[in-house]
């Protein structure tokens, strides 16, 4: 059967549930959105982003081309959005941290439209978008001029690209069932070019032009796009939906979700390129010679393998055991229970709390009450979606799998839990379909009884009072408001956290 469709009166209701959604995210990620600061600067990694981000912006090549930066290590699509909005409101703290917001507010309605189309239901989706708004980690994310935020953007909006492609797709394939066509050909039809694929491959390459990390999510997302039509193929009885998928399917999603990234990668550096101070853009003749058995490749693009060979260099270096230690960093199983904060500013005083010291904390950390059942949602999606076939929750397993996995490569490496954003919106994702399931939304209410749907819709609001509760009493921690330091041992809940 095709994707089901919302009716009128749910899609007008849907809209509503949107606006309000966004209105709150709005209003929570630019409340006080100036503030900490550092004196009046960036804090903690906003000062390697924010200034660079200024020299693009003022510098009239939009590329860091000035050779006193000693870490230009990343790509230039998220200090370009940076720019932007120092270039609305100049350099200040709303200045470099207004796009953050704008994208983390966009998030909100990304992941509400998301889980809804994955749930079939509005209500879900709605469940999501408030989880979203309170989760920690996303909004201090967006509250500060970093990388992180802009890169699950383009990400969180490929995924949503790729389940809209899923749904398309299997339109398509109900059209040709019900025109008598399926049985042409044991391989199943040609399913045409696909837009929504290839919109996810530009978000994924925009993705990787922002963080290298990137590159996990379009090596995930693409076995997950195979997934989908061969389930889509088999759904429709088609004869060989395996050899099938591999002749009709595979190559052209290679080249969408393998090549398109890699060109708008490349495509980034347009500016580098073309810029004549561009930091190591001559290399060839200087660091790099001219001949060896890649003479053939322009000079140019030598220069930029040399460029991005010496921050690969530069990573690797980052290790524990060549001596680099960080009070504040954490290795990859510490965060889906968000053991390991990180701190990003801390000021005592001068305000007076209640007489006593005053302390101002900003914390990147997630809200308890989800992030610590990350572990449970993650069992329960893996027996739903392997066991029971249901393919929303591999839409959460895939993308979750992606921002975590890869960090398990190399735990020498020097790693900090900013590093977990990534895997925010799909743990919301999947708590949201965890409470779906609760309450019977996936098409079992009509057989549970009076008192069990009483029974889960009970639980299930007790729990979203207390998500949001645990985020009320959070927010001191999460915004450099005043604590007195009474309240601010009451806020550290585990000796991990200090």
């Amino acid at each position: 059967m095709p994707a089901p469709v919302f009716g009128a009166d749910d899609r007008k209701r849907g809209w509503i549930v949107a606006a309000v959604l966004t209105g709150i995210a709005a209003i929570t990620r630019f409340w006080g959105l100036a503030s900490p600061t550092d004196n009046g600067t960036p804090v903690f990694d906003e000062k390697h982003y924010v200034p660079q981000a200024w020299q693009v912006l003022t510098g009239g090549n939009w590329i860091e081309d000035n050779p006193a930066y000693g870490l230009v290590v990343h790509p230039p699509v998220g200090k370009w959005l940076i720019a932007a909005g120092e270039g609305l409101f100049g350099y200040t703290p709303l200045g470099w941290r207004f796009m953050s917001a704008v994208v983390g507010i966009v998030m909100v309605l990304i992941v509400y439209r998301l889980t809804r189309r994955v749930a079939r239901s509005t209500l879900i989706g709605a469940i999501a978008g408030v989880f979203m708004i309170v989760d920690g980690v996303t909004f201090v994310s967006s509250r500060v001029g970093m990388l992180d935020i802009f890169q699950i953007f383009f990400v969180l909006g490929a995924m949503a690209a790729l389940v809209a492609d899923r749904d398309q797709m299997r339109a398509r394939l109900h059209r040709v069932s019900v025109e008598g066509r399926m049985a042409d050909s044991p391989f199943g039809p040609r399913l045409g070019f696909r837009w929504w694929r290839f919109g996810a491959a530009v978000l994924l390459g925009l993705g990787c032009a922002t963080k290298w990390s990137g590159i996990y999510f379009v090596l995930f997302f693409l076995l997950l796009s195979v997934g989908f039509d061969i389930a889509n193929r088999r759904a429709y009885h088609v004869q060989r939906p395996w050899l099938g998928t591999l002749r009709r399917d595979v190559i052209p999603a290679g080249f969408s979700l393998g090549a398109v990234p890699i060109m708008v990668y490349l495509g980034s550096f347009a500016p580098w390129f073309a810029g004549e101070t561009s930091v190591y853009r001559y290399e060839v003749g200087n660091s790099v010679g001219y001949g060896g058995p890649f003479s053939w490749v322009p000079g140019a693009f030598r220069s930029l393998w040399y460029y991005e060979a010496g921050i690969l260099k530069f990573h690797e270096g980052l290790t524990n055991s060549a001596g680099n230690h960080h009070p504040w960093e954490s290795k990859p199983w510490t965060w889906p229970m968000s053991l390991r904060p990180m701190l990003y500013a801390v000021q005592n005083g001068p305000d007076r709390c209640g007489g006593g010291e005053c302390i101002r904390v900003q914390m990147l950390i997630g809200t308890p009450a989800m992030w610590w059942l990350a572990f449970p949602m993650l069992l329960w999606g893996l027996w739903r979606w392997i066991l029971r076939r249901d393919w929303r929750y591999a839409v959460v397993i895939v993308g979750y799998g992606a921002a975590w996995l890869p960090w398990f490569a190399n735990l020498d490496r020097q790693m900090y839990f900013f590093y977990a954003t990534a895997m925010a919106p799909f743990l919301i994702m999947g708590l949201a379909l965890c409470v779906g399931d609760l309450l019977g939304a996936d098409g079992r209410w009509a057989s549970f009884g009076r008192e069990r749907r009483m029974l889960g819709a009970i639980i299930a609001s007790i729990y979203i009072g207390l998500v949001i509760m645990n985020f009320v009493w959070m927010w001191p921690i999460l915004t450099g408001s005043p604590l007195s330091l009474h309240m601010w041992n009451m806020q550290m809940w585990l000796p991990s956290w200090r």
